[in-house]
């Protein structure tokens, strides 16, 4: 079996484009806007609330490619944590990431495609499970094949998720004669602007990734910061161009009423039942390349753990495979935790759940990049954050009011999620000392 220094060097500039805009545009964007109306308490507040988030995004994207290009590591975030704050952080980190983000959000994606694929096809809420299960592991099975299949994947998902998008935000604008600015609705619970924010956090994030696969990068110095502020831009004029779309053709309360089926909704207002339909086809070829993008970089955070024998059954997690240079087992782990998930929860709840464990570790990242100055002093950057030291300091702040908003506000939840974040440290510790009797 192969070490991560032979992992295969597959990935280019537009698979890494691809990677970005993929990863995140995926459900979120289709089954979240009624969501943040619902959180904000207006379509106003609503519209600000997609906004924010694109621009926290952007800012940490801006942040983390600096600090990315400066540690091009296989495991992303994890890596991150390692090399700036030591092992115990890095190690909490990939732990959260490896037990409760990554599976969630293929949970979460998963259910949502079964959701959809058995309401194009009329099947009851008993196929919702298996169907979502079902693409998760076929995905899987590609993806251990070799990047290059997963990747070619994403791009054609990628080119083909903008039909949907496209016609819904071209014909809503067009044809729409809703008032799109207006005030809010009985139906509101009105959680406030930061819940609405934390819900848009779900449809942006997936910019991180590309940093799970930067060992696996030709050139990720010169690729690494175009892709993710690039893509991004991207993604936030998008989110904004269907939002306003589905504003047009549909009253805010129907918007919150109909939930995830507002966009079908939307779709069979302006195009009929056969339009519906193709759109319906689109939005799951969207989530399909998001899930994807997902199956394809997660399990490079407990790939990356398991070289350092840091999680149980190391030995196996860190197998490369000798043909295919994929991380095979770091893959399968991954699935098993997200089918659980699956089974147990809702997609909803393990969006949210994620969101919330991973922006604990974000604000984290956009910290390190004050750290990594300070400490390389005038050693040359291959690439710096732009209008330094404002954009860090933007990144952090609208992270900070997205976390603490989201303790105030939900306040159980939250706890479960530092909870099992927690967990690890007896688990780091034991696995520590079981390295060193060993040795």
């Amino acid at each position: 079996m192969e070490t991560e220094g032979q992992l295969k060097k597959d990935i280019g500039l537009s698979v890494a484009m691809s990677l970005v805009i993929g990863t995140v545009i995926g459900s979120g964007i289709f089954m979240k806007p009624g969501v943040v109306i619902e959180y904000a308490g207006s379509a106003n507040l609503a519209l600000i609330a997609w906004l924010l988030g694109g621009v926290i995004t952007i800012a940490g994207g801006l942040t983390i490619a600096e600090v990315g290009v400066q540690i091009p590591k296989t495991g992303g975030l994890y890596v991150y944590m390692e090399e700036v704050y030591g092992k115990v952080w890095g190690y909490l980190c990939g732990w959260m990431q490896t037990i409760i983000y990554g599976p969630a959000i293929i949970g979460a994606l998963g259910l949502y495609f079964g959701l959809l694929l058995a309401n194009l096809f009329y099947l009851s809420e008993a196929w919702y499970l298996p169907l979502g299960i079902g693409a998760v592991i076929f995905l899987a099975v590609v993806n251990s094949y070799g990047t290059k299949y997963g990747g070619s994947i994403q791009t054609i998902t990628t080119i083909a998720k903008f039909a949907p998008i496209l016609l819904i935000g071209v014909l809503g604008i067009w044809k729409g004669n809703e008032q799109v600015f207006s005030s809010g609705s009985p139906v509101m619970d009105q959680l406030g602007m930061g819940a609405a924010i934390l819900t848009t956090l779900f449809a942006y994030d997936g910019w991180m990734l590309l940093g799970f696969v930067a060992g696996e990068m030709k050139n990720p110095a010169k690729h690494l910061p175009i892709a993710i502020v690039g893509g991004l831009t991207v993604v936030t004029v998008v989110y904004m161009l269907v939002n306003v779309a589905m504003l047009k053709v549909l009253p805010p309360d129907e918007i919150v009423l109909l939930g995830t089926a507002s966009a079908g909704k939307v779709a069979e207002i302006l195009m009929g039942g056969v339009g519906a339909k193709i759109i319906s086809v689109g939005i799951l070829i969207s989530i399909f390349g998001c899930l994807n993008g997902k199956i394809l970089t997660f399990p490079r955070v407990p790939f990356a753990m398991a070289e350092r024998r840091q999680l149980p059954f190391s030995h196996l997690i860190s197998k490369v495979h000798p043909k295919w240079g994929t991380p095979v087992a770091a893959i399968v782990m991954q699935v098993i935790l997200a089918v659980f998930l699956m089974v147990v929860s809702n997609p909803d709840y393990l969006s949210e759940l994620a969101i919330f464990a991973i922006y604990l570790f974000y604000i984290m990242a956009f910290m390190a990049v004050f750290i990594l100055r300070k400490r390389r002093g005038s050693l040359k950057r291959e690439y710096s954050v732009p209008l330094y030291p404002f954009i860090p300091l933007a990144a952090i702040a609208g992270s900070l009011f997205v976390v603490v908003s989201t303790l105030l506000k939900q306040p159980i939840d939250s706890m479960w999620a530092i909870g099992v974040t927690l967990i690890g440290l007896p688990v780091y510790y034991y696995l520590k000392r079981k390295d060193s009797r060993q040795n």
